[in-house]
């Protein structure tokens, strides 16, 4: 059964910007709050087929996984996907001008959760939209901040 949950937020900095910051796998650990680490497996900077390796922490489990980036547009895209695992999944960011004048940024994962054969998929999906949510408004915050 597979999972796709889409998320957005307006951040009120230009796409260049929330982009440059969101797409370096280096600051996953600051926004992200199940990441708890990044290492490059490739060198940088990002492109299409660099890998780098994630330690998070989802539903009480510690995941392990080496993201690989299918599609790099900078300043409008990036999908990333992983194969292995408990829980391969498809991530991608899209960065769009906001009427406002910043930047709506839309974070999408979508996946098959092999690895929880006991949660059905609507309670993943909501655990990590809940997720999402709360990694989003934690990367405005530190934008917006100044802070990257």
């Amino acid at each position: 059964m597979s999972v796709e949950v889409a998320t957005e937020v307006e951040i009120a900095l230009p796409r260049a910007q929330v982009a440059a910051y969101a797409a370096d796998p280096d600051n996953a650990v600051d926004w992200y709050a199940n990441i708890e680490s990044v290492d490059w497996e490739t060198a940088p900077p990002l492109a299409v087929g660099s890998r780098f390796a994630f330690v998070a922490r989802f539903l009480g489990r510690t995941l392990s996984y080496t993201y690989e980036v299918r599609e790099h547009e900078p300043d409008a895209r990036l999908m990333m996907s992983t194969s292995e695992g408990p829980f391969p999944m498809e991530t991608t960011y899209a960065w769009t001008d906001a009427p406002s004048g910043g930047t709506r940024m839309t974070l999408t994962n979508r996946g098959e959760p092999a690895g929880f054969r006991g949660i059905a998929a609507p309670v993943i999906a909501v655990a990590m939209r809940r997720a999402n949510r709360k990694d989003l408004q934690r990367l405005k915050a530190i934008l917006e901040a100044g802070r990257s």
